[in-house]
């Protein structure tokens, strides 16, 4: 028998709600096959990850652009599989002349790449042979396979000069830079992909997995560091009145200002050593990044995130202080770490700090992002809020960003608008949703536009990439929401989030955790939103009165099975809405039928999605 026919015939047999299975592709099928995921949703009997420990010493000089590095990294195949030819990430060669690019490249931007001075494999020196085109990515054939349950050391020394704009990292000015993707690191190796080759184009994200680090950063006296984890040694590295004040800032809600500008000018607020070294430490961490600066002003404050355990999460801030819309920054990122703990997703902020860093990428990293200065200080918050989001997607389970954009940027998305309706009335927040995120996907019907989401990222550019990640996820999640309830749907989330944590989702996980925790058949949602190229359109039929009120009849142009209100003016003067979920396509996602009871006459109705616009407004009023 098949494969896939056995997956079937197992999905009827185990599992009741999975009537119409989702389309599925071959690999993940034999990850079905395998053991290593479930049709519940639930990481398989067989699932494995590896994880690897880095200790990195990096050295930066500014205004010198040459950033050196050396690392350890102990890398542990948990695989069932011998590994013969590892890949390494060489993520910043995207700045080479004639690398793979999504995105223009001018002379600021280009550099020669990484440069690697030494490598060895379990202490014994092997020449680097670099590749003889440009790639984000390199394999290597190891001395002795790496064996099932066995590690393997490599260590690396390196070299690069940084970018003078390269917008997710690089140089802020010639004296503030922030470094990300700055090491070589071992590629994904999965269970449904195996080594992880997608070349990083500047367009696309990331995909990495959960690792231990320790990471010194040596820079001249006068500059602040700040990087993702724990800080080691403030008490060698800060006069005593900063280090006081950071201190002070772990314990306090109140926004403090570490260091500010005059203090910065007398240039006395480190050890007055030549170059001191910042050690830091974090573990069960996709990355780190680093912003160092001897002319930013640093904030800080703290929050609790957890009501059970009275745990805090230290929220600081580091930027031009000509940056108006920054002085409110650990402000409202301690807001909004206590709202996604509380509130959406509900789950308490995993880490113990989160640093927002003035740039201009407006870029997530675990604990820190890298933000654009604005002059709208509202957008400015939004901003900032979407880019602490994705501490939950993808840092808090490690989602494939490269392949599945749509499980991070649809989720910050939908976070977005969630805490938004919190900080300001919800006819505002939703009007900038649909103005900033929707309108531009609905309003144009070219055919890229209408792309399946679950199509891989890396094979998509331009518009279709942006509304298949961002904008038709956050719509269908929202959907979903509107459907099942906030109770059920939170029980869901909170159920695939408690069960990937930690791990690779991939969709499929998702979708089927939801079937398996709601008990309910919800593959005709999955397969309408995120496996077909809809779009939203409805358009009222009919008006038939009855003895006991309405009945209305609608088409579904578009396809998508979007909720919507049927927005009713009587001839009295009076007005009514009716909302109706989604579930009202579930046996005909063409054609529905909804009833108004009422005694009154209806002068005029129309159908109002709200966020769910709707591509062609003038078949959706009625008037008899």
């Amino acid at each position: 028998m098949p494969k896939y026919l056995l997956l079937v015939v197992s999905c009827f047999a185990t599992i009741f709600v999975y009537c119409q299975p989702l389309y599925t592709p071959r690999n993940i099928q034999d990850a079905y096959h395998k053991g290593t995921r479930s049709l519940d949703g639930k990481p398989g009997k067989n699932y494995w990850q590896n994880t690897a420990r880095y200790d990195i010493t990096l050295t930066a000089l500014p205004p010198d652009r040459t950033i050196r590095g050396k690392e350890t990294i102990v890398y542990v195949n948990h695989s069932p599989d011998t590994l013969k030819n590892p890949v390494f990430r060489l993520t910043l060669n995207v700045h080479q002349a004639g690398a793979i690019r999504l995105n223009p490249a001018d002379s600021d931007y280009l550099t020669t790449g990484v440069h690697i001075d030494t490598y060895t494999e379990d202490g014994v020196a092997k020449p680097w042979r670099t590749s003889r085109s440009p790639h984000t990515w390199q394999a290597v054939r190891l001395s002795k396979p790496l064996m099932p349950n066995d590690s393997v050391q490599f260590t690396f020394e390196w070299h690069f000069d940084i970018s003078k704009q390269s917008n997710r990292e690089g140089m802020i000015d010639s004296t503030t830079y922030f470094l990300a993707y700055f090491y070589p690191r071992v590629a994904v190796f999965d269970d449904y992909n195996g080594w992880d080759r997608i070349d990083f184009t500047d367009f696309e994200e990331f995909y990495n997995d959960f690792n231990d680090y320790k990471l010194a950063v040596n820079v001249p006296k006068n500059y602040i560091v700040w990087a993702t984890g724990d800080l080691q040694n403030p008490d060698e590295l800060l006069q005593s009145p900063y280090r006081d004040r950071l201190a002070k800032s772990m314990k306090s809600d109140s926004v403090m200002h570490i260091v500010n500008v005059g203090e910065l000018a007398a240039k006395n607020i480190t050890a007055q050593q030549s170059v001191n070294s910042w050690k830091w430490k974090s573990n069960t961490i996709t990355d780190i990044t680093i912003g160092l600066s001897d002319h930013y002003v640093w904030d800080a404050s703290s929050v609790v995130v957890d009501d059970a355990t009275g745990r805090r999460a230290s929220v600081q801030a580091a930027y031009k202080n000509s940056a108006a819309d920054f002085h409110k920054s650990v402000e409202n990122a301690n807001y909004a770490l206590g709202w996604f703990s509380r509130n959406w997703p509900g789950v308490p902020y995993p880490f113990s700090k989160m640093t927002v860093f003035q740039g201009f990428a407006d870029m997530e990293y675990p604990m820190m992002v890298n933000d654009n200065s604005t002059g709208n200080p509202s957008f400015s918050r939004l901003v900032q809020d979407h880019e602490i989001a994705h501490t939950y997607f993808p840092f808090y389970m490690g989602i494939n960003e490269s392949r599945y954009a749509f499980m991070d940027e649809g989720w910050a998305t939908t976070l977005e608008l969630l805490i938004g309706r919190s900080e300001m009335p919800n006819e505002r927040a939703e009007a900038f949703y649909k103005q900033f995120r929707v309108e531009g996907w609905i309003q144009d019907n070219s055919s890229e536009e209408d792309i399946p989401v679950i199509t891989p990222a890396n094979a998509l550019t331009g518009f279709a990439y942006g509304n298949n990640a961002y904008v038709k996820p956050s719509l269908g999640y929202l959907a979903m929401k509107d459907m099942l309830g906030d109770e059920l749907f939170k029980k869901c989330l909170h159920e695939y989030m408690s069960r990937w944590h930690g791990k690779h989702p991939i969709p499929w996980d998702f979708f089927y955790t939801f079937n398996d925790v709601s008990k309910l058949d919800l593959n005709w949602f999955w397969t309408n939103w995120f496996f077909t190229n809809n779009y939203i359109d409805l358009a009222v039929q009919k008006v038939t009165p009855g003895s006991t009120g309405y009945t209305i009849d609608i088409q579904n142009i578009g396809g998508y099975v979007a909720p919507f209100d049927v927005k009713i003016t009587y001839t009295d003067g009076t007005t009514e809405a009716k909302h109706f979920s989604s579930s009202v396509w579930k046996q005909n996602q063409k054609f529905t039928t909804v009833d108004i009871a009422t005694a009154k006459k209806i002068q005029a109705l129309v159908i109002d999605g709200g966020i769910f616009m709707d591509a062609n407004i003038a078949d959706n009023i009625w008037k008899p």
